[in-house]
């Protein structure tokens, strides 16, 4: 259907104004030839032309951009639910890596794995996020840490983005930790990456973007840099992992190389504030592994005070954020963070979508981008995330089509 009408309260989320203003519009209408948005706006002000197109009725329903979940490890073998209890139980994050949990253990475990299983996994999480209003999703690599299983992870992700509706923005993270068989031998693992990995991946096309996490259990700011300017030379855009269990100046590092993000963020300093301000640099909030984790929340509100565009993301991942349910990690935005239901909204719309180097194309609703929306069942933004319900989503529209539907 190339309209939609009726829609009760319809957020635009454009990029311009603050994080607060998601440009709400009552009583709207919405739109669309082929996979193009055509047309936004109050449905009284709807064109004469477009009257007669075949209509649908929204029932009054909210209609949102469709959701960008701009940090993900999609791809990964087994779980790890044996270091909830451990952290239950006063195990801290780097305590689990030391006994060689942690990222390690999904490392062994994916390896493992067939090609085969990996993707049927992945391919089943994308359509049950499409089911929760998820169109766009960031999937990092990082959990094989060697040649073959990395390349492996990239490849599921290259035919996923062929194969299914769901947008797909891969991101090599072979800087996720130094694998075991490496330990001792620090300067030959990052030599692997920057004159081997980095390399090929961006020869194939096999990603975008270059992640590198800078931690005391995983890399120094000096080998983060030289593995994300090798990335950048090669034509991946940096994001990072940065400041979440300290402050170790991986917001500073990401303002320095103009990064498209920095993720986390937990203890970052008002140094690295006023540095990713100048640099706009995107925080990407993860709240779901702050409560995982039981963190201190991402400080939202003094980078949002500051002038930085604040993400919202899931983590998804088997350890620290094993849940996809973006809407969920919104609400946990909300009240964990001091995030307003609006902020929230823009944070996994518009902002994801530049978080990930998309917003050109998806994160908000305006004539000439994809028609990638999403209506839920409630009158608009605030009822949708104070009201948790296991789902909201009844249609989800990628490209013009939809792609789920209750």
């Amino acid at each position: 259907m190339p309209l939609l009408t009726n829609i009760g309260f319809l957020a635009a989320c454009r990029a311009e104004g603050g994080q607060a203003d998601i440009h709400a519009v009552r009583e709207a209408a919405l739109a669309w030839e082929g996979d193009r948005i055509t047309w936004v706006g109050p449905e009284r002000d709807l064109p004469a032309s477009l009257r007669a197109l075949p209509s649908e009725d929204a029932g009054g329903r909210a209609v949102f951009p469709g959701l960008v979940d701009c940090h993900t490890h999609l791809a990964f073998g087994g779980w790890r639910a044996d270091e909830f209890e451990l952290r239950i139980q006063g195990a801290t994050y780097l305590d689990i890596a030391a006994r060689g949990g942690g990222i390690a253990s999904t490392v062994r475990e994916t390896r493992q794995a067939t090609e085969a299983e990996l993707e049927a996994r992945a391919r089943g999480w994308l359509a049950a996020m499409r089911q929760l209003g998820v169109t766009t999703v960031e999937c990092k690599s990082g959990y094989g840490l060697d040649r073959d299983t990395e390349l492996r992870l990239l490849r599921v992700y290259q035919r996923l983005a062929l194969s299914q509706p769901s947008r797909i923005v891969p991101t090599y993270l072979g800087a996720h930790v130094v694998p075991a068989e490496y330990r001792g031998r620090r300067a030959d693992y990052v030599r692997l990456l920057v004159e081997e990995m980095i390399p090929t991946v961006a020869r194939e096309g096999l990603a975008d973007c270059c992640d590198a996490f800078v931690e005391r259990s995983a890399f120094s700011i000096e080998e983060a840099r030289s593995i994300l300017r090798a990335g950048l030379d090669a034509g991946l855009r940096p994001k990072l992992h940065a400041d979440q269990l300290s402050d170790g100046g991986g917001a500073q590092l990401a303002a320095e190389l103009g990064a498209l993000s920095a993720d986390h963020l937990e203890y970052i300093s008002d140094a690295g504030i006023a540095a990713m301000a100048r640099a706009g640099v995107v925080a990407v909030s993860l709240p779901l592994a702050t409560m995982y984790l039981n963190q201190p929340p991402m400080p939202a509100r003094r980078l949002i005070e500051a002038g930085v565009a604040v993400a919202v993301a899931t983590d998804f991942n088997p350890g620290s954020a094993p849940s996809f349910h973006l809407p969920f990690a919104l609400t946990l935005a909300c009240t964990l963070q001091r995030m307003t239901p609006a902020e929230a909204l823009k944070g996994a719309t518009v902002y994801a979508a530049r978080a990930v180097g998309r917003e050109m194309a998806v994160g908000s609703l305006e004539a000439g981008k994809y028609a990638d929306f999403v209506l839920f069942d409630a009158p608009d933004v605030t009822q949708w995330l104070y009201h948790l319900q296991a789902n909201a989503c009844v249609r989800t529209v990628i490209g013009g089509e939809t792609a789920w539907r209750l």
